[in-house]
């Protein structure tokens, strides 16, 4: 009998960062550190203000250039990622005195405005719609910032929050599934604008004049445009390793705060600490979950759900960086209330990610509160913490062990009750 050959499908191999997108990535070294050095002095409610609002923006051009990268593959175009790496840098370098410097303010709208344009041109491809960052279509929050080049003042600010607040409420809102929606919508009143010119040009040709056709916007409104999804590893990786970047935000202030200090017992133990929390973080968020977010499981949920929660657990732990080389630097001391309640209030953030997460994985209320609700009392006496020497709150060696504890927990319930996802979730 003659042999017959088998066919066996080939996996299809995953895909990983380029070099072209690795190299993109740097940008985010020189943002964040920038950024991070907004919570040096104080932090005032501006200054946290102000860091949110600057962070955000520069995380939203950053993710709008990686989800193209992502549905571009091997097409993205390295002169496009350039030029959009440029912009990005201009909005660093002007990041700081962006408040009281017109002319900074005014580079950094600019540079937003223009970065978002690009990508958006760059990823709408003819007949392609990217269905996991809306934003890319939707565009409806830009106009503030385009307003506020002719803005001073805090009005500007005023304006890129407004602009942002719709661009967040757009990205949590418009699923894929609304996104579907939409194309078929707008294809199916094309088609219908399509008939009707038909009818009157049947009409013009049985009058005896000449038929014009429905000409090419007619034909291209009969194409049904192609939704395109994200590949969830490689962006997987991509989040990832953003987090890592903001990690290592976090080693270059504590070191740079080390180098400078008098080596004694209380700067080892800060430095000693402030280590093992950036170490916590990471075993929390690369190992223990997916999408660099704490506890989440890969598929738990969608594309336009993740974003946000990264974004946030990303500003978080990019403060997180700026307050422990603040607390290298004063180790020797109490570190001042408005320090060490950033401290506990991104370890709160972290915290509360990680339950998000942990629920949203199936891992069930109990769990989830056993192995947050803990920690986040630790961060809570971070947060109340009172007075400003060492005999009458807490000292900087104490307000650290504290967030390591916070922090160390759920990496410890996690070890103890194992990885995998619990069959009960009550």
């Amino acid at each position: 009998m003659p042999e017959t050959l088998e066919t066996v499908d080939e996996p299809v191999p995953e895909r990983h960062a380029s070099w072209l997108e690795l190299f993109f990535d740097l940008i985010v070294v020189a943002g964040v550190g920038q950024l991070a050095h907004l919570l040096h002095t104080g932090p005032t409610w501006a200054e946290l203000g102000e860091y949110g609002l600057l962070f955000l923006a520069f995380w939203f051009t950053w993710v709008m250039f990686t989800m193209y990268g992502n549905v571009a593959q091997d097409r993205a175009r390295i002169l496009v990622v350039i030029v959009a790496m440029f912009g990005m840098a201009v909005m660093a370098a002007a990041v700081p005195g962006v408040r009281e410097s017109d002319e900074k303010a005014f580079a950094f709208a600019l540079a937003y405005v223009v970065v978002r344009l690009i990508a958006s041109r760059a990823a709408n491809r003819p007949g392609k719609v990217v269905a996991d960052l809306p934003i890319l279509q939707l565009g409806a929050g830009l106009v503030p910032w385009i307003v506020s080049l002719w803005v001073g003042g805090d009005a500007r600010l005023w304006l890129w929050a407004l602009g942002l607040a719709i661009d967040v409420f757009v990205m949590v809102r418009v699923s894929r599934g609304v996104m579907q929606d939409a194309v078929d919508e707008r294809w199916a009143q094309g088609k219908e604008r399509v008939r009707r010119r038909l009818e009157q040009e049947e009409r013009r040709g049985s009058s005896g004049r000449p038929a014009r056709g429905i000409g090419e916007r007619g034909r291209r409104a009969l194409m049904k445009p192609e939704l395109v999804t994200a590949d969830l590893t490689h962006l997987s990786e991509r989040l990832g390793l953003f987090v890592l970047i903001v990690l290592g935000e976090g080693l270059v202030q504590s070191v740079d705060a080390a180098g400078e200090a008098e080596w004694n017992g209380s700067v080892r133990i800060v430095a000693v600490g402030a280590f093992a929390i950036l170490v916590l973080v990471w075993a929390l968020a690369l190992l223990g979950g997916a999408h660099g977010l704490p506890l989440l499981a890969p598929e738990a949920l969608a594309v336009h759900l993740v974003l946000p929660l990264h974004c946030l657990f990303a500003g978080a732990v990019a403060a997180l960086a700026a307050v422990l080389g603040r607390s290298v630097a004063d180790a020797d001391g109490a570190l001042p209330g408005p320090a060490r309640m950033l401290l506990g209030v991104v370890v709160a953030l972290i915290l509360l990610t990680a339950a998000v997460c942990g629920l949203a994985s199936g891992r069930g209320w109990r769990w989830t509160a056993g192995a947050v609700a803990p920690a986040l009392v630790v961060a809570g006496l971070l947060i109340v913490g009172q007075g400003p020497s060492v005999s009458e709150g807490l000292g900087t060696g104490q307000a650290v062990v504290l967030a390591v504890v916070a922090v160390g927990w759920p990496v410890v319930w996690r070890a103890r009750g194992g990885g995998a996802v619990p069959a009960t979730t009550g």
